[in-house]
């Protein structure tokens, strides 16, 4: 997969439950922003806070109001939940797997490898790799990602280190591989496609899916200067809805917007008023 892609956000009742029909919405208005794929059960999605069960049934809306490729979020920390996780969202109607790098107790790099060869071997359909060290204090290194893009079914990659460098060396170990390179960081987007990114997975592409979409749209025009001003112009957006006020500022910004993106799930608590006001002048400057 290539171009912009959203980790959507679940919307959820004020009891915590999922909202149906809320998420078909949500899956609307960013097909409507332009996005080129959707990611559900991501780290914006809330689905660390989600079963397995519920985390295939969110696979299944989305995949059934989508117009656009899927890539179902189906990592957990151990291998036989991850196996299953990714054959329910195959059912469900997924076209690959995201597989987050396994987290909570630490391993060397040999065991991530051999761990993702089995995951890869087993799933139905295309995995891509996941190293988002922020939340899970798991960084792949580019040798290990070098070595893994030529598994047949390891289609890719989506790194939300923010690290350019990084992401300049994993495009040079797989760049003899079908691989797709894949960033999550949406402040360092048009830098990351400047490097040779195929696209990014943003959490900005929630609230702004028109804005992140055009970032990319301009490189592909060759405007790679309007791709990095524009960039440049949604900075504070992005950092506000992801690092600073994580998937509560998110769905405070998404209702600033007029689309209902529910409530965070707890221990997630909605934003205050001062956040929210905070939120809805960057919305204003990002968005005119």
């Amino acid at each position: 997969m290539d171009g912009t892609g959203v980790p959507l956000i679940t919307p959820f009742d004020e009891d915590g439950e999922l909202d149906a029909e809320r998420l078909r919405e949500l899956v609307r208005w960013v097909q409507d922003g332009g996005v080129d794929f959707i990611v559900p059960c991501g780290s914006n999605s809330e689905a660390e806070l989600m079963g397995v069960e519920e985390r295939a049934r969110v696979v299944e809306l989305v995949a059934d109001e989508a117009d656009v490729p899927v890539m179902a979020g189906t990592g957990h920390p151990g291998l036989a939940e991850t196996l299953r996780q990714t054959d329910l969202a195959a059912e469900a109607g997924a076209d690959a797997a995201l597989v987050v790098t396994p987290f909570y107790y630490s391993h060397d790099d040999e065991t991530i490898e051999s761990y993702y060869r089995e995951v890869a071997d087993e799933s139905p359909i295309p995995v891509y790799l996941y190293s988002v060290p922020a939340y899970t204090d798991v960084k792949l290194s580019p040798e290990v990602v070098g070595r893994l893009a030529d598994h047949d079914n390891v289609a890719g990659m989506k790194d939300s280190s923010g690290d350019v460098e990084s992401l300049q060396r994993e495009r040079r170990l797989t760049e003899d591989a079908s691989f797709d390179l894949l960033v999550g960081s949406g402040s360092v987007y048009a830098h990351a496609l400047d490097a040779g990114a195929d696209g990014g997975i943003l959490g900005l592409a929630n609230v702004a899916p028109e804005r992140a979409s055009e970032i990319y749209q301009f490189h592909l025009a060759g405007e790679d200067d309007a791709a990095r001003q524009l960039n440049a112009e949604l900075v504070e957006l992005n950092r506000a809805v992801t690092s600073k006020y994580g998937v509560p500022g998110a769905k405070a910004a998404m209702a600033e917007r007029g689309v209902s993106a529910g409530y965070p799930r707890k221990p997630h608590r909605p934003v205050e008023e001062d956040v929210r006001a905070e939120i809805a002048d960057l919305i204003d400057d990002a968005t005119p």
